[in-house]
């Protein structure tokens, strides 16, 4: 997911924000899932929805204004009821920006922790290892 950085992305410095890249992997993640054929928001219709467990990410070279930075997100491993992304964002060049960790728990409408879809799940296993998705 190709991400040009507008002025609001930035702090007074004209550095981007550091708690924008959270944004700019979830939007990766929303797409990874769209490549896949699953809709998030169809996915929570139907009582499948994923919370945030816990996050890392390692800031490596700073973003500017107008820069145009790539977000990337693949699975690294996956039970019944979690998923581990990693991410990484690059700037034109090729540089990292930053990397992360994800781990995101499948959840009903009422918050407790369930069992994701089987056909989820195997769709997300077939890429097992592949970065950049």
């Amino acid at each position: 997911m190709k991400k040009r950085i507008f002025y609001y992305d930035t702090d007074c410095g004209g550095v981007v924000y550091y708690a924008n890249y959270l944004k700019y992997l979830e939007e990766a993640r929303t797409e990874y899932f769209e490549t896949k054929g699953f809709n998030i928001k169809k996915l929570a219709e139907k009582g499948t929805m994923f919370v945030v467990a816990r996050q890392e990410i390692d800031y490596k070279f700073p973003a500017c204004y107008g820069d145009v930075l790539e977000a990337k997100s693949w699975v690294e491993d996956i039970s019944n009821v979690k998923i581990v992304f990693a991410g990484e964002v690059t700037n034109q060049e090729g540089k990292t920006i930053c990397s992360a960790k994800t781990i995101l728990v499948c959840v009903s409408k009422e918050l407790k922790p369930q069992p994701m879809p089987q056909q989820l799940r195997k769709a997300l296993q077939g890429d097992l290892g592949k970065t950049g998705a």
